[in-house]
């Protein structure tokens, strides 16, 4: 198994992660109800699952036994 041979300094170690950075996530906007949130995700909107603009799934209609 491989092993360093000397100890890397915090300094060297925290050049090497200087290009990992944390990004805030985009924001969209649903056409149909102007709804923000998250790009290529679906989203609730009062009781209705919303997808580019289309209704996926509606619970607010009553299922008849």
């Amino acid at each position: 198994m491989a092993h360093p041979k000397r100890k890397i300094s915090k300094t060297r170690r925290d050049k090497r992660r200087t290009h990992y950075k944390a990004t805030a996530p985009k924001i969209a906007t649903d056409p149909t109800t102007g709804e923000a949130h998250l790009y290529h995700r679906a989203h609730w909107h009062e009781g209705k699952l919303y997808y580019r603009g289309q209704v996926l799934i509606d619970n607010t209609e009553e299922v008849e036994a």
